[in-house]
């Protein structure tokens, strides 16, 4: 589980361990934030690890490092992400290449790198989730590397489907919209959350709860045949088709 130490991350962690299994817990800079997290969870074998997720020798160190704790990877969720703004008209060049640079390097080159490392020590029945958001569809105006790196999420999600289906390994993405999270926390302050509350019919905005649970299940034997989808998570605030 990359980047676990707070919001969905944690809420999937928990989701795991309270169903029984051994988690990873990952972090880049929130070591107590994490630990808090690890220390939180039922059950035992649990392991905490740190990688910049930018850097390839860090998560290779880091997958293997998990694989010979827990004696395999049954389920890697690629959740860690970085969430920039960087108006195309407000910002200088030298800010718009770092901006995208470093969104890319951790919210889709570090998942991928991450899932080449992990699926070395992944058999059959392994499960790949990618969270995603509900900006690879809409659009993020404000944030177009997050957009754009969520959007490549899921097309990852889909190729993986189809080269690692024969191997008896499943991978989708779930694409959450608002959710009460540490990430949100400016976006839904004053009256911003009463605006994004009303974007969903159902008068709400997620909990990391909720989501989680639905990656547990995308991650669950029962899931396998979703292989290769994304599911849209986000209340109805925004429809496609």
């Amino acid at each position: 589980m990359t980047g676990a130490s707070r919001g969905i991350g944690a809420a999937t962690a928990l989701a795991f361990a309270e169903a029984g299994d051994r988690v990873a817990v990952h972090y880049s800079r929130s070591e107590d934030a994490a630990a808090a997290v690890l220390k939180s969870l039922p059950g035992d074998g649990h392991v905490m690890v740190r990688a910049d997720l930018a850097q390839p020798a860090e998560i290779q160190q880091m997958v293997d490092e998990v694989a010979a704790a827990l004696g395999g990877i049954d389920v890697l969720v690629n959740n860690a992400g970085v969430y920039e703004t960087h108006r195309i008209r407000e910002t200088s060049y030298e800010e718009w290449q770092r901006a995208w640079s470093e969104t890319l390097g951790v919210n889709l080159l570090g998942a991928a790198n991450t899932t080449w490392c992990a699926v070395r020590h992944m058999g059959r029945g392994g499960r790949i989730v990618n969270v995603s958001s509900r900006g690879a569809f809409r659009g993020e105006p404000n944030q177009p590397a997050y957009g754009a790196s969520k959007a490549a999420l899921i097309s990852l999600a889909q190729s993986l489907a189809r080269s690692l289906g024969p191997d008896g390994i499943a991978v989708t993405a779930i694409a959450p919209g608002w959710t009460v999270t540490d990430m949100n926390t400016r976006a839904l302050e004053g009256d911003g959350y009463e605006r994004r509350r009303l974007e969903s019919p159902l008068e709400r905005i997620a909990s990391p709860d909720e989501v989680a649970a639905a990656i547990l299940y995308l991650a669950s034997p029962q899931a396998e045949f979703a292989t290769g989808t994304v599911l849209d998570f986000n209340g109805g605030s925004y429809l496609r088709m």
